[in-house]
């Protein structure tokens, strides 16, 4: 059947064009502002906002639906994005008996929010966005982008890892790294997934390398530290369900954890190319323990990290 639409993507889109559509409704927590307009004369002097073109509309303003009240309220609201990796025409990688990737990456992402969406935590209320909800695919760049634009207070990338031969088994947890990779393994893991785009006709190195390197050093050292801090709070209850590959968080240049100003991290959830972990990201008991282990790892991590005050209509 059809893949079913991307809710956020049509959310986003949706805030792009709510100055051309008179009457669209907007996400709430995403309000769109209209800027005004510059006159600029014949000679090439710009003036002040004008309005002398159109007509006035004194008469109107009563006319006008009553403003609702306005709210000085700032709430504690955690906005969670998490991206199941792959998708569409990138199965990701494909075990022993046939397994993709996309697939049980995703069941567990959809076990995840239905985990997340509608907690408190001390309070506050959590929303979860997704960066697909189906099989489709989507660009490393534009999952991050997805994020800053729903002002992602988390960013929770998952995988299934893969090696050449069936032994290697175990969890393991990534955050960005802007020194270099920590381990080997961690770099040739890093450029795997950043081959993604490739499968879809984008390659993040041919990016604008200048705009790249100005988003990643406004608060680069931030973001990894508080990924860094995540990444232990998952580890930690990750272990508890399944084996760890790595006893510590790896860090590495993934491309889908570069967003400057989001603790992002990327979860191997199993090594999708032994057989006996294969079985397992199959399971549905095993899908629900791993995501429960996650859902509580992301709360130890906001129960110590409040997330920012934003001011937001709710």
């Amino acid at each position: 059947g059809a893949a079913k639409p991307d809710l956020l993507g049509e959310l986003i889109q949706q805030q792009a064009g709510s100055g051309k559509a008179g009457g669209q409704k907007t996400d709430s927590r995403i309000e769109a502002r209209a800027e005004p307009r510059t006159d600029i004369r014949a000679d090439g002097k710009v003036t002040a906002p004008s309005v002398a073109s159109e007509p006035r509309k004194t008469a109107a303003v009563p006319a006008r639906a009553e403003p609702e009240p306005r709210s000085d309220k700032t709430d504690r609201l955690i906005v969670i994005a998490l991206d199941p990796g792959h998708g569409g025409e990138d199965p990701g990688a494909i075990g022993p008996a046939g397994t993709q990737e996309k697939d049980v990456v995703l069941q567990i992402a959809l076990k995840l929010r239905d985990r997340l969406q509608g907690l408190e935590i001390k309070g506050n209320p959590v929303r979860v966005f997704l960066t697909r909800d189906a099989d489709f695919f989507v660009p490393l760049q534009v999952r991050v982008e997805k994020a800053r634009r729903v002002q992602a207070d988390l960013f929770v990338s998952l995988h299934a890892d893969a090696f050449y031969t069936p032994d290697p088994q175990g969890a393991s947890v990534y955050a960005l790294s802007d020194r270099g990779a920590s381990s080997a393994a961690a770099r040739w893991m890093a450029n795997q997934e950043n081959k993604s785009d490739r499968v879809g006709g984008i390659n993040v190195k041919v990016q604008d390398v200048h705009v790249q390197r100005a988003l990643f050093d406004m608060s680069t050292t931030a973001q990894i530290n508080d990924s860094l801090k995540l990444g232990g709070a998952l580890l930690g209850e990750i272990g508890r369900v399944g084996r760890l590959h790595k006893p510590r968080v790896e860090q590495a240049s993934f491309a889908v954890l570069k967003a400057p100003d989001i603790p992002s991290i990327l979860v191997e959830t199993a090594f999708i190319s032994n057989p006996q972990e294969e079985a397992r990201l199959l399971d549905s008991g095993f899908q629900d323990r791993l995501a429960q282990a996650l859902q509580r790892g992301i709360t130890r991590y906001f129960a110590a990290n409040p997330p920012l005050a934003r001011s937001r209509q709710l």
